[in-house]
């Protein structure tokens, strides 16, 4: 089952969250970067950087599918601020799963894609969480 839902935070924090949960299954994870897509442009981020981000996301979810159990869901949450789309993504994990190093191609490329990438896993979860910020023009 897909679950979309729309948050609106304090005021005070100034941004929206958009929570999303899809099947732990690569034939859901166009949902996902076309939500990114979406979200993205909202923001204005240019054509250059809404695709790299849809890139990043899909490689994330690759990686976590790759440790996830069976059954899983995929829990993705994203972070609208003004002028940074923070991308944070979840699946319960097989036991002793562990995310590639970061020395790996798959992390070069989402620390290349995205302002910033960060990973943890324990034991039961994994979380990956990509933070793209627009490039002032």
């Amino acid at each position: 089952m897909t679950q979309l839902q729309t948050t609106h935070p304090e005021p005070a924090f100034g941004d929206d969250v958009v929570l999303l949960t899809v099947p732990a299954d690569g034939g859901y994870l166009g949902v996902l970067r076309t939500a990114t897509a979406g979200l993205a442009a909202r923001l204005h981020f240019a054509l250059d950087e809404i695709e790299d981000l849809r890139i990043a996301v899909d490689e994330a979810c690759a990686m976590l599918l790759a440790i996830a159990t069976r059954g899983a869901e995929l829990e993705c949450r994203f972070a609208v601020t003004d002028d940074a789309l923070t991308v944070e993504v979840t699946v319960s994990t097989v036991r002793g799963a562990r995310l590639p190093s970061e020395s790996s191609f798959a992390w070069k490329v989402l620390t290349a894609l995205t302002t910033s990438a960060s990973a943890e896993a324990n034991g039961r979860h994994a979380t990956i969480r990509l933070l793209t910020r627009r490039t002032e023009i």
